[in-house]
């Protein structure tokens, strides 16, 4: 299995042979001891590791359950478990040939479990169980277990899921995003007539105004709020509601998108090739319904072909906008996994990034139901195992040209 579009990934010396000169058997002592790595190989060592590797899908932990956290505290963000979505991922590993694959959901005894059961890999698909910056939780402790994923880094985990930091790196990026301004309960009541912050970023403008947490998931808790006189008490409610700080931006009343991209190594019916840069995928228009003014999820109602469609050839501009947007955000924030750019036009059709979903829906497609991720895999000649193993192997070739220290036991499998 597997076809290699850019032959140019050669060898990889990793260690101190690569650093600086030796004399011949010095070089020949120190690759000896070193794991030699190439992309051609990738294929051959992915069959070894289907029989080897044991691999954690990892879903949301409920604190409701007995023993799932010492003391139950707030959740800022909208708690959901993911584990329908965790299953379909363990299935289509299962189904691609990988022997091991424990489903196990993040709480207290996590760690325990992935020592237990001698997890190499995790693939992460939790939105934490509770408390602040929950998405950084999990990826943190396997951080200091050492264990490697397939998920965001601690660091992109918090900037992602916190909408102002992201907002704040678009900005300095380039990348237009639809200006906003920050309140918090400690900053004293707000008062847009007075605030002078508020008076630098909107200027005369008065609304409309959407009023939503600055952590938050599937549009819970989102708000268009008409009146410049209605947005002090939109605001207080949603504080109330997160405790947490909370965003208020323009509203752009032009049409609403959103774009898919991860790393650039794919998997298309079964092979697997690295392309330059990023894949990006699925640019897809989500079609509002008479009186909605902004998308609803996927937990208020379901999203069929009726409500999201992809943007094919008949405008390929847009498509190709989009398709760029979501290559320069991925390269831009370093990313590592994959992310739901959303965005929205204004007036004049300019395009502006309101947030990138750090867990965007994985479901396994079916029906008349459908995922905003998946949705534009048949173009690709991809299916949705095609999607999974490709953001696996993407991982792997990554840590296994890049941070083999880490992953030292992995590397001990293919030895």
């Amino acid at each position: 299995m597997g076809c290699v579009s850019n032959p140019h990934f050669g060898i990889v010396l990793k260690g101190r042979a690569a650093a600086r000169p030796y004399s011949q058997s010095q070089v020949s002592a120190e690759i000896d001891k070193q794991f030699i790595y190439d992309f051609h190989l990738l294929s051959d060592y992915l069959d070894v590791l289907r029989q080897t590797l044991r691999i954690a899908v990892v879903y949301g932990g409920d604190k409701q359950v007995e023993g799932a956290v010492i003391h139950k505290t707030h959740n800022p963000r909208s708690w959901k478990s993911y584990e329908m979505v965790a299953r379909d991922i363990q299935a289509a590993l299962r189904e691609l040939g990988f022997r091991h694959v424990a489903l196990l959901p993040d709480d207290m005894h996590l760690a325990q479990r992935l020592k237990d059961e001698n997890i190499h890999l995790v693939w992460l698909n939790s939105g934490g169980v509770q408390g602040y910056s929950p998405v950084t939780h999990t990826p943190s402790t396997l951080e200091m277990l050492g264990i490697p994923y397939v998920g965001h880094n601690p660091l992109n985990s918090t900037i992602l899921d916190n909408k102002h930091l992201f907002k704040y790196e678009l900005q300095a990026l380039g990348i237009n995003t639809a200006p906003f301004i920050t309140w918090n309960a400690s900053q004293g009541m707000l008062k847009p007539n007075t605030n002078a912050r508020f008076k630098e970023v909107f200027g005369d403008y008065s609304g409309p105004f959407v009023v939503k947490p600055v952590s938050g998931r599937a549009s819970l808790l989102v708000s268009v709020v008409k009146r410049l006189e209605d947005l002090t008490n939109a605001a207080t409610d949603v504080y109330r509601a997160t405790n947490n700080t909370v965003v208020i931006e323009m509203f752009l009343p032009g049409r609403e998108f959103c774009v898919a991209v991860c790393g650039g190594l794919i998997c298309s019916q079964g092979q697997l090739t690295k392309i330059s840069g990023p894949f990006a995928f699925s640019p897809v228009e989500r079609s509002f319904e008479p009186g909605e003014e902004i998308f609803t999820s996927m937990d208020k109602k379901a999203i069929t072909a009726e409500r999201a469609h992809l943007i094919g050839d008949e405008d390929t501009l847009l498509r190709q906008q989009l398709l760029n947007l979501a290559r320069k955000i991925y390269s831009g924030f370093s990313l590592n996994s994959i992310v739901r750019a959303d965005v929205r036009a204004d007036t004049d059709g300019t395009l502006y990034v309101l947030e990138a979903n750090p867990k965007p829906d994985l479901k396994r497609p079916e029906n008349n139901v459908i995922s905003l991720v998946t949705i534009g895999l048949k173009e690709h000649n991809m299916s949705y195992n095609d999607l999974i193993y490709g953001m696996l192997a993407d991982r792997l070739d990554y840590m296994l040209t890049y941070r083999t220290r880490t992953i030292q036991h992995i590397v001990d499998l293919l030895k």
